[in-house]
């Protein structure tokens, strides 16, 4: 992994949730200002359904605020200490089909020479690679695998 360090990956992560909730909050703020200027507007059926769809959008966002705040939670458990014999969280695993960084998932981590996905322990991958050893292979949608580095 040159030029990568799990510090780097970890603060990828960090920015992608901090990022999330501020957007879901904003999002939150505008629909309360929508609702409070329903509130002043009409009335009658059309009113009543505007309002309606208000507040199952402010439902959705608190379902995405509480999954991101469990997110962040997951963060404060990850351990960037290195020379790491076994995958688990805050583990990078360098692998024959891509590499990986055990925490959250935010997506891919790109730097000019390596790309890195940044994946949940609840993923498909991220069960499979749980508590693996270097040489170990796992079989991952009918491909093998093989696990070649712990970071």
């Amino acid at each position: 992994m040159p030029g990568i360090s799990k510090k780097d990956l970890f603060e990828f992560c960090e920015t992608f949730v901090t990022d999330r909730i501020a957007r879901v909050r904003k999002n939150m703020v505008d629909i309360q200002e929508a609702l409070t200027s329903e509130t002043k507007s009409s009335a009658g059926d059309k009113h009543e359904t505007g309002r309606a769809m208000l507040q199952l959008e402010r439902e959705k966002l608190g379902h995405q605020l509480a999954q991101a705040e469990g997110m962040k939670l997951v963060l404060t458990r990850v351990l960037l200490q290195e020379n790491i014999q076994i995958i688990g969280l805050g583990s990078c695993a360098i692998t024959s089909k891509g590499n990986y960084f055990l925490a959250i998932s935010a997506g891919v981590y790109v730097n000019k020479d390596i790309s890195i996905f940044c994946i949940s322990m609840g993923t498909p991958i991220g069960k499979l690679l749980f508590g693996k050893r270097i040489g170990d292979v796992v079989v991952f949608q009918g491909e093998k695998i093989e696990i070649l580095e712990i970071k």
